[in-house]
């Protein structure tokens, strides 16, 4: 196989594996509203209200009236998170961060959950025979101290929301909060005053509306859904079609449930030395839940107990989301080449430490990764200048056998045969490029470092595309130089003529990718350019000794 024809293969199967990828999410099959209903009539756990609740795994009491009091909003607030809890059921049902814009330059924090026409909330409770989510009808409403909470200084922030049941059962649900901290502690305080044994079970859940805006276009896909993770299965994804269709349920010590979207997770991470309980469940309201209920907890009659979980709702930040629980950080999806992303991203964090420029940063790991590929590229151009200098006799067996590919083919095979040259010389250094592209790829569309971060000039963004196409078109340029200083070894006029318009192709394909991908791409040609004209000029010189 000569190396045109490979690499035409190679980027054929790149592109064609990003139109597979954004096909799936265009013409993922949708469930209808009845099916769905009656799926979830036909499963016990299903959720038929707006606050669902999972079964316990004991008998369940008859609802009571709770209460009387009246729910509202209390509003918490630290240096990176902005969180609204309802004092109904103390769910979290708006989270902003801080830190991180909407959109750039609109100095409009980022709002990850929200309550409203979309719904995308974290919510938590006690099941089991005495839990108060399910013996308290329409779920408690807890009491608490004042509506308004802000982190002051270096010391953790706690706010306590209570409730009493009529038999004597008293809750405290605990929120904890620090500084610079994307993650919110939750512990269960439960006082059992009654006369009776009390069995309640720690839940906590995830529901957000299945139906949304795709966060990509053109040919990048990003992945919004849920995901979770077993001691068999570090990081696996379940998405809303999924959920739709079958309910989740897997017993695994530890492990964790979350919902994925670009640049951002929300995570719950129940005690690691227990065995939990995995659930997904889908509403009527095309809304999908994923969560996990932990054993039952026994509380003898003037005994406490503590039920204890933590909820993960910020930026995928792979070193502190791999602290925080096993498989975590494989929420930061690099795809199946992960093993390659991994390193080029901690080498990438590590260079824009020192330079202060992300553009600067992919420039600099562009000359690295260029470097220590320069054995297998020199051997890849070698072979190039070897079919280069077989071109005027490849011309002449085609000027005399013409149309007949039989007998030019088996020409060519003995040319090759005779001068001692290889025509697929030039395969495996693509073969192995190809997939640090690909890496690299992943990389600059995940990470949320590259979010917002500015190059200079034109270049305010290098996760987004460019604005005025300037990279692209440089690139394609570049490439057009790289493929006429090599030689056309393809006789048959189709797949010249597919070459020829590669340059082209490819520039109407980067209009979509992310800047810092083109960037990297177009700084990888010019030392590709330079790199053959110094081995071409260095083979000429050996040549002619």
């Amino acid at each position: 196989m000569e190396s045109q024809r490979s690499f035409l293969f190679i980027a054929l199967m790149v592109v064609t594996f990003l139109l597979y990828q954004q096909w799936q999410l265009d013409n993922a099959p949708v469930k209808q509203e009845q099916d769905i209903i009656a799926q979830n009539s036909a499963t016990p756990s299903a959720a038929t209200s707006d606050d669902f609740v999972p079964a316990s795994s004991e008998a369940n009491n008859k609802p009571v009236a709770a209460t009387p009091a009246t729910a509202n909003l209390i509003t918490v607030t630290t240096d990176v998170l902005k969180i609204k809890i309802n004092t109904q059921g103390g769910d979290i049902v708006e989270a902003v961060l801080l830190d991180y814009e909407t959109e750039q330059g609109s100095e409009t924090p980022f709002t990850i959950m929200q309550n409203g026409q979309f719904t995308y909330i974290a919510q938590s409770g006690l099941t089991g025979a005495q839990g108060i989510d399910r013996t308290v009808k329409g779920r408690p409403i807890y009491h608490t101290e004042k509506q308004d909470y802000q982190l002051a200084g270096d010391s953790p922030l706690v706010i306590d929301l209570t409730y009493v049941t009529e038999s004597g059962l008293s809750v405290i649900k605990r929120f904890t909060f620090e500084k610079s901290n994307y993650q919110v502690s939750l512990d269960y305080i439960i006082d059992n005053q009654s006369s009776s044994t009390a069995s309640v079970e720690l839940y906590a859940q995830l529901k957000q509306s299945s139906i949304v805006d795709k966060e990509a276009s053109g040919l990048l896909p990003t992945y919004r859904g849920a995901a979770y993770s077993t001691q068999d299965e570090r990081y696996e994804k379940y998405d809303f079609d999924d959920i739709a269709d079958a309910n989740l349920n897997v017993a695994t010590k530890g492990g964790w449930v979350a919902m994925l979207q670009h640049y951002f997770v929300a995570s719950w991470i129940p005690a690691q030395n227990e065995v939990n309980q995995l659930y997904t469940s889908y509403t009527r309201n095309h809304e999908a839940v994923i969560g996990f209920k932990a054993p039952a907890i026994l509380i003898e009659p003037n005994q406490q107990a503590t039920a204890s979980t933590s909820l993960y709702v910020g930026p995928k930040d792979q070193e502190n989301l791999g602290e925080i629980a096993d498989g975590l950080e494989l929420t930061v999806d690099f795809g199946f080449l992960f093993m390659i992303s991994q390193p080029l991203h901690w080498l990438l964090l590590q260079i824009q430490a020192l330079v202060v420029n992300w553009g600067i940063a992919i420039i600099i790991i562009t000359i690295i990764v260029k470097g220590l590929m320069y054995p297998l590229t020199k051997a890849q151009y070698s072979s190039m200048a070897k079919m280069r200098e077989l071109q005027p006799k490849m011309t002449q067996l085609k000027e005399r056998f013409g149309d007949d590919r039989q007998k030019m083919s088996q020409a060519m095979m003995e040319l090759y045969r005779k001068e001692k040259v290889n025509p697929a010389g030039g395969c495996l250094p693509l073969l192995i490029q190809m997939p640090i592209f690909l890496a690299l790829y992943w990389v600059f569309l995940e990470s949320v470092e590259l979010r917002h971060a500015t190059f200079g000039l034109w270049l305010q963004d290098l996760s987004s595309k460019d604005p005025y196409y300037i990279l692209p078109i440089l690139m394609g340029i570049s490439m057009y130089i790289m493929q006429k200083m090599q030689p056309m070894t393809i006789q048959d006029p189709m797949q010249q003529k597919i070459m020829q318009y590669m340059p082209v192709m490819f520039t109407v394909f980067f209009f979509w990718f992310p800047s810092g991908l083109v960037l990297y791409w177009l700084v990888s040609n010019v030392i590709s350019i330079i790199q053959m004209k110094i081995i071409f000029s260095a083979l000429e010189k050996q040549k002619a000794k």
